[in-house]
């Protein structure tokens, strides 16, 4: 089954798009060796906002393949339950969790094929969210391509094609693509603050770099944020100077806390 790749139209206001992955390995497992090709995909839409894996670690085949997708900044969800659908409901619940508070989001891609889908998938059209669905091929549900419309279904074996034919119509921003600004550098900066004290885990400069790279593939370090001005930040501290003395954040002993919390709780 073939595609045209729609990703060429309307680039500016794609690259606005706020984007959302949920892969469930179960069923696909077509995926392996294919993560950087539906991080790819996905890219050329918009901006990544939450990228989940769901996998069982009693599966070893499903370990190899998360394994792979976590080296990829994709965060590995472990849903050790043996009961028949506890991958599904995990997925569904952390979906619409995500969604709900973050209601700027325009897409979400799902790896899966599963019609126990069908009626998150109903209910994130319903919200004006666009779905686009990758199935692994003979094992797709034809009531699930229906629901999701041809347009935005496609299987996972066809990825090379599309990030092909997407390198084609795109002009080669080589320099670009590996660059965010200080606006977006801010929002996941915050957003990296914000899960790794919703996970307990410390704050500290090491830490929240680390959850930004992970969140955000076009940052690579502090090299990556381009000022108005165009210059770069020399380290991560200098970022967070900046940042700091833009009133974003607060800075206590290389550890970072969220100046909207101070406020609320005053």
């Amino acid at each position: 089954m073939t595609h045209p790749d729609q990703s060429s139209k309307k680039q500016t206001s794609q690259h606005q798009n706020y984007i959302g992955i949920f892969a469930d390995i179960q069923n696909v497992s077509s995926i392996k060796g294919k993560g950087h090709l539906l991080l790819e995909f996905a890219q050329s839409k918009g901006r990544i906002g939450c990228k989940n894996v769901y996998y069982n670690l009693h599966y070893i085949d499903q370990v190899s393949i998360k394994n792979e997708l976590e080296n990829l900044g994709i965060k590995g969800v472990n849903v050790p339950e043996h009961s028949e659908n506890s991958a599904d409901y995990r997925l569904i619940s952390d979906c619409i969790n995500w969604v709900a508070f973050n209601p700027s989001v325009k897409i979400i891609i799902f790896v899966l094929g599963d019609w126990d889908y069908a009626g998150l998938i109903c209910i994130l059209k319903a919200l004006g969210k666009k779905v686009i669905v990758f199935a692994q091929r003979g094992s797709e549900n034809p009531k699930l391509i229906k629901l999701v419309g041809n347009e935005n279904f496609y299987f996972v074996d066809e990825l090379p094609q599309l990030v092909g034919n997407s390198n084609k119509t795109q002009p080669q921003n080589t320099g670009i693509v590996s660059q965010i600004n200080y606006n977006e550098a801010i929002e996941y900066l915050i957003e990296a603050i914000n899960t790794a004290l919703s996970q307990g885990k410390p704050t500290i400069f090491g830490c929240i770099d680390k959850l930004m790279r992970q969140r955000c593939a076009n940052y690579q370090g502090c090299s990556s944020i381009s000022m108005p001005d165009g210059k770069k930040f020399k380290s991560f501290s200098q970022f967070i100077d900046i940042a700091v003395k833009d009133g974003k954040v607060k800075n206590q002993g290389q550890e970072l806390f969220l100046v909207q919390l101070d406020k609320l709780a005053a």
